[in-house]
């Protein structure tokens, strides 16, 4: 058994309509299923933007600690 990512998923069927997945999703990534088989991860802009944000805060972090 495969251990997903993410607790949210979807099928390929569902990625017909991607605004529903999005809306499902919220700001979290969704692991796109074939089969019961993941075979990738759908990660909503909200999620890449959030996950820039934490990293340029823990890039600038260090920055700062090294100064």
């Amino acid at each position: 058994m495969e251990i997903l990512l993410t607790s949210l998923t979807a099928s390929l069927t569902e990625l017909r309509e991607p605004n529903k997945v999005i809306a499902k999703a919220g700001n979290q990534p969704v692991a796109i299923l074939n089969r019961n088989e993941a075979i990738g991860y759908f990660v909503p802009k909200s999620a890449v933007t959030e996950i820039t944000v934490v990293e340029a805060e823990k890039i600038a972090g260090e920055f700062t600690s090294n100064s």
